[in-house]
């Protein structure tokens, strides 16, 4: 591709029909990742050096009348020529590196700055305009939204041919400032007057419980709901007729205001908070003025049926959405209501993605003498039964696995995890064994290990007692202290003295 010179040089030469510039992309403006006022900037440098009088070519045209002009050929995605008023605020050029906008902002900043200016009114709006552009400026994405669109970019609006897909204005300015709107920056760019934000229609998010069995089998609720819709009596407007509302009068449209409070004997500290009067809006309607069905608010409520289908496989934290469900806001489509289910716990069963893990007993005749049956009552109802052959010894622990005995796959049910089974085997009791005659059961049963030998040459006789396993460790928190104490003592700082071999 061609960068921008030579697109100018082929111009001025007549080579260059307009009709094949026309096919041009925004790349060959200037390369890759050029942003708009750097390439504008190219073209400017390279015309004061190269204007020559050859009738209707590029060189002829004026700066401002080029830049509209390379706008349309080019289509560079914005209406009105390169906005460069947050470089002139800071006093940099629009070529400007990260390190002299930084300086030039820390300079101004300081000359601007409440405190030191406490008989201008004004100090503080300045201030504030001037962190508003650093913020921009400092933040490499965010400067090449604003050198390619301006302002109309950084605010979502795009311009003829669009601004920057996918950008919200209060996404944007809540990721910068932490709320607000375009009109924060009280910059006079042009175009409307500046108006707070206006909230879009917000997602309804609701935690659903479920049991494994629901996500299992599969499931379909229906629930009575409440939402936001549009009131039909003023379609939105929440004024009565033809009546308007009125730009606040506290905050002067903008919909925050300023909070100045003292942090120190020097130090003023300055933040925004939405406005008290118009709760943001910028504009209020009279009392007189508002809607008498939404009492101004817009909307009203109403009551709707929802049904939601849990398919086979989904899993937990899994999100069911009914788009367009949810609270409406005049201006915006609606918002949807998310369902995220909540995976309650089971009592015999643990889920890892599509594979089951079960614990089952069986009996010591079992595990010696094998078995059939039903060891598992599944999800669905069903029992599962297993057969364990005489003459195979099932010991405590071991795992056997039940392949496509486990969750169904999502979306493809037919298709299923497995089921791990970990035996347990339960000793008989205490009652049994003293109604059963010990000695011939010694007879059946494996001899008894034999003593150590050699035996050591002390022997301590032990008694023991029952216990619980949770206690394991219980005296730890006595060792934790214990290793405190001693690392808080410092030889050579503390009373002792600081002993050290000669």
């Amino acid at each position: 591709m061609q960068p921008l010179n030579q697109y100018v040089k082929d111009a001025h030469l007549g080579t260059h029909p307009l009709r094949c510039v026309q096919t041009v992309s925004l790349v060959q403006l200037g390369g890759g990742g050029s942003s708009a006022n750097a390439k504008f900037a190219n073209f400017k440098k390279f015309n004061r050096g190269n204007v020559a009088s050859r009738g209707c070519c590029i060189g002829c045209i004026s700066l401002s009348l080029a830049r509209l002009w390379l706008a349309s050929v080019f289509d560079l995605c914005y209406e009105m020529p390169v906005e460069v008023e947050l470089y002139e605020l800071l006093g940099v050029s629009v070529d400007a590196s990260e390190d002299e906008i930084k300086k030039a902002y820390r300079k101004k900043a300081k000359e601007h700055h409440p405190v030191k200016n406490p008989n201008d009114p004004e100090a503080s709006q300045k201030f504030q305009e001037m962190a508003a552009a650093y913020e921009i400026l400092s933040d490499p994405n965010k400067r090449e939204v604003y050198d390619s669109y301006g302002m109309d970019g950084v605010a979502g609006r795009g311009g003829k041919g669009g601004g920057p897909p996918g950008m919200d204005p209060a996404d944007i300015f809540a990721e910068f400032f932490g709320g607000g709107g375009p009109g924060m920056f009280s910059f006079d760019f042009g175009g409307g007057p500046r108006s707070g934000r206006r909230r879009g229609s917000q997602d309804s998010i609701i935690e659903y419980d479920v049991t494994l069995e629901d996500l299992y089998n599969g499931k379909s609720v229906k629930m009575n709901m409440e939402r936001e819709v549009v009131c039909e009596s003023c379609k939105g407007s929440g004024a009565r007729g033809s009546a308007k509302p009125r730009k606040c009068v506290k905050c002067e449209g903008k919909g925050w205001t300023y909070v100045h409070s003292q942090i120190g004997p020097s130090q003023l500290a300055t933040s925004r908070a939405v406005c008290s009067e118009c709760d943001g809006e910028g504009e209020k309607l009279r009392e007189k003025d508002r809607c008498k069905k939404c009492k101004g608010e817009k909307t009203v409520k109403e009551k709707t049926r929802q049904e939601i289908h849990i398919e086979k496989g989904m899993s937990d934290r899994q999100r069911i959405v009914l788009a367009g469900a949810g609270d409406q806001t005049p201006g915006s489509p609606p918002g949807d209501v998310v369902f995220v289910l909540k995976l309650k716990q089971h009592e015999s069963f643990e889920r890892s993605g599509n594979d089951l893990l079960a614990t089952v007993k069986i009996t010591l005749s079992e595990a010696l003498l094998g078995f059939s049956r039903v060891l598992i009552t599944h999800l669905d109802g069903r029992g599962v039964r297993v057969s364990s052959p005489p003459g195979k010894v099932v010991k405590f622990g071991d795992t056997i696995v039940l392949r496509g005995e486990g969750m169904p796959t999502y979306k493809r049910p037919d298709e299923k995890g497995d089921l791990y089974v970990v035996m347990q085997v339960e000793m008989p009791d205490e009652e049994w064994l003293r109604s059963t005659d010990r000695a011939a059961l010694e007879k059946l049963l494996p001899p008894k290990k034999a003593e150590v030998d050699p035996l050591p040459a002390v022997v301590h006789e032990a008694d023991y007692e029952e216990c619980d396993i949770a206690d394991f460790g219980e005296d730890e928190d006595g060792w934790e202290d214990e290793d405190e104490d001693e690392d808080d003592f410092h030889p050579g700082m503390g009373g002792e003295p600081d002993c050290r071999q000669q």
